[in-house]
């Protein structure tokens, strides 16, 4: 098998179990690891990848041979990714423009759900700019959302104050002059990370539908093992910043997909059940052997 895991504690605690269950994992570097994800989701081009949360979702909404394995592989509070360089305030946010770098971005996403959600914001009041694809082939973004000239950069738009909004989070650039859009934004996140009682995750773990079914066993070891590194962590795994087993995930799931769909960003409803059958079909297994 391939494998695509940014993360080195859980890649090597995979690829270790993998060979022991008798299918070596061979670990394919790329970075930034969401790079691998248009060649795992539309051409099988490794067996087992880390993925975007909403990559996930779209890829399952459009047919595609994937299933999710219940691990979490990046898991961090959005509120503080919206950002000005001014004085603006999220309250001020309709009627203006905001980058984002895709519209299929998880990252975006969450926000955008923020948005509607604690702000009353009609995301179609705001005049978005997204600068890349997403990574489904089949997805098309809203006719609501312009696509930036081939060649230009959310980076620099943002710093030449051609956008009063940028969604940014690794990408965020070094400027003193950012501020967060979302006042006492940390705060807000714990508040809303309190209440939900889960954070608004990143990344996950897929796997092919075609490598589930032929090696399910070095698969069910994969994640095992990936939740010996989550327990190592000190935390429950049910709670904290890498939750693992289908009902730990269940909670930020729901919630994406039920903002991806208000988004158009996929194209019909992904129920969280739905894809603990195609996970659990694949490997021939009950949900509780996976945390369900």
């Amino acid at each position: 098998m391939k494998l695509v895991v940014g993360r080195d504690d859980l890649a090597a605690a995979a690829q270790e179990a993998a060979r022991e269950a008798g299918t070596p994992a061979e670990r394919v570097a790329v970075k930034p690891v969401h790079k691998a994800s248009r060649g795992f989701v539309n051409d099988g081009a490794v067996d087992v990848c880390e993925l975007a949360v909403v990559t996930l979702l779209q890829a399952v909404a459009h047919g595609k041979p994937v299933v999710l394995l219940p691990v979490t592989a990046l898991g961090r509070t959005q509120h503080q990714t919206l950002v000005t360089l001014g004085g603006l305030t999220v309250e001020e946010i309709e009627g203006r423009s905001v980058g984002v770098r895709s519209w299929s971005q998880t990252t975006g996403v969450w926000v955008r759900g923020f948005l509607t959600e604690q702000y009353g914001v009609d995301l179609r009041k705001v005049d978005w700019t997204v600068y890349e694809d997403g990574h489904v082939d089949e997805h098309r973004d809203p006719a609501w959302v312009t696509r930036a000239p081939e060649g230009a950069r959310l980076q620099a738009d943002f710093l030449d104050g051609r956008l009063d909004y940028g969604i940014m989070g690794n990408e965020l650039p070094a400027d003193d002059r950012i501020r967060t859009a979302i006042a006492d934004a940390h705060q807000v996140a714990a508040e809303w990370t309190a209440a939900r009682g889960f954070l608004p995750l990143n990344h996950v773990v897929g796997v092919t539908t075609e490598a589930a079914r032929e090696h399910a066993a070095a698969v069910i070891a994969m994640y095992d093992a990936m939740r010996g590194v989550a327990e190592a962590g000190g935390e429950p795994v049910a709670a904290g910043r890498n939750p693992v087993g289908f009902e730990a995930l269940r909670g930020p799931l729901t919630l994406a997909s039920a903002y991806a769909l208000e988004q158009e960003v996929i194209p019909r409803a992904v129920d969280f059940d739905e894809l603990v059958d195609g996970t659990c079909t694949a490997l021939g297994v009950p949900a509780s052997r996976l945390g369900g």
